[in-house]
């Protein structure tokens, strides 16, 4: 008796029309997208290393990479600065932490994105294989995209209230409220998830 084929490829379907295999090879129009947000990870790499540069060179006493680091935080005080302070250093740490996160994002977005709408990455033997996408699907990516944009959301918010003396009280109301309206969205979404992740697996 011979042993099980255990690699054996399931039956393949009948070939599809050639109306179906240009509907098929229309996702590959995505690969424009995805390779713009690649652009613009790029983009986002030289705003960090150059705030990076900024605020180191501002530690060492640079006072025009220090007025670079104050327009670009939107940071306004009566007093002249001509040294770092803890809040400006604290702003400027938050808003690299920001790129960091809205880099993250877009990570997801092109990997994800690219696996579970264009064509498969065969990674699965790969070290550097992220563990979210062995399992990634549309559903799964909404719920981490949605994460991900409160944690960015979290950060924009942390920076206005530590600058809110630069703000005014509708402008803070108003990035509160956004911020919630993120969390519940979220919620939301994950919610919706877990109903049809149970009712796919009663149905099994």
């Amino acid at each position: 008796m011979n042993e099980p084929d255990l690699k054996k490829k399931p039956p393949s379907g009948p070939p599809l029309g050639p109306l179906a295999n240009f509907i098929f090879a229309s996702r590959w129009l995505q690969l424009p997208l995805y390779l713009g947000l690649i652009a613009a990870q790029a983009v986002y790499v030289v705003h960090f290393m150059v705030e990076l540069k900024h605020l180191v060179a501002a530690a060492f006493g640079s006072v025009p990479d220090l007025q670079a680091l104050v327009s670009s935080i939107g940071y306004k005080t009566s007093v002249p600065l001509t040294t770092l302070n803890e809040t400006i250093i604290m702003l400027v740490v938050l808003a690299l932490i920001d790129v960091v996160m809205i880099s993250n994002l877009l990570i997801m977005v092109i990997v994800g994105g690219y696996a579970t709408f264009v064509s498969r990455m065969n990674l699965d033997d790969h070290p550097d294989q992220p563990e979210w996408l062995s399992h990634v699907n549309a559903s799964v990516l909404k719920v981490k995209l949605a994460t991900a944009i409160i944690g960015i959301s979290s950060i924009h918010l942390l920076k206005t209230f530590i600058n809110a003396d630069n703000y005014t009280d509708r402008v803070l109301i108003a990035q509160t409220v956004i911020h919630i309206a993120f969390l519940l969205s979220a919620m939301a979404i994950a919610y919706t998830d877990k109903l049809m992740s149970s009712i796919a697996a009663q149905k099994d």
